[in-house]
């Protein structure tokens, strides 16, 4: 059962193999093609990379422990089954020192492009259970980000030894450079 997520809203997940999709429509107008790039950010205790590689996106596709792995880059959107970039965690090889795993989606180019979400057509982030393909939750990027062309979506984090989700939901006008720059000690 998928749950349409609130801001702060935490839901503890249980799962051992979680995936993060991010799908959208290709641009049916003029213009250039909407590439959105979905992240993730390793964390340490001190909300830091512990080192860059825990930075997993379109350039560094798996992190250094295993963990977190990319789908790639999709320039265009338009994949039939719905995400076109994934990020899957597999939540047992997730070194001890990362603490909460962040998650954003980015429009590539906005600025020059001059493009946000409310341009993108069907564009969403989900997080599901990925050994059963179950959606656990979702934000509709182009309803509830409409002039915003950075998002960071949801973290996963350690609570007592298990793993729980915050669904964040904080739409900026930026691009990944800004995330980078937060994240990296």
């Amino acid at each position: 059962m998928a749950i349409n997520l609130q801001k702060g809203q935490r839901i503890e997940i249980g799962l051992q193999k979680v995936g993060v999709g991010l799908g959208w429509d290709p641009n049916q107008g003029t213009g250039y093609d909407f590439d959105l790039d979905a992240s993730a950010f390793m964390l340490g205790e001190n909300k830091k990379l512990p080192a860059d590689e825990f930075f997993v996106f379109y350039n560094n596709q798996k992190s250094p422990d295993g963990a977190v792995e990319s789908s790639g880059d999709d320039l265009t959107g338009g994949n039939s089954d719905g995400d076109d970039e994934t990020l899957t965690v597999e939540l047992s090889k997730v070194d001890p020192k990362i603490q909460e795993i962040v998650f954003t989606v980015t429009i590539h180019e906005a600025e020059q492009r001059k493009q946000n979400f409310g341009q993108v057509h069907n564009s969403f982030i989900r997080i599901y259970n990925a050994l059963t393909n179950e959606e656990i939750a979702k934000y509709e990027l182009e309803e509830d980000f409409s002039i915003e062309t950075a998002v960071e979506f949801g973290r996963l984090y350690r609570r007592g030894g298990e793993w729980k989700f915050e669904a964040m939901g904080i739409g900026y006008k930026g691009g990944l450079q800004y995330f980078v720059d937060k994240y990296i000690g």
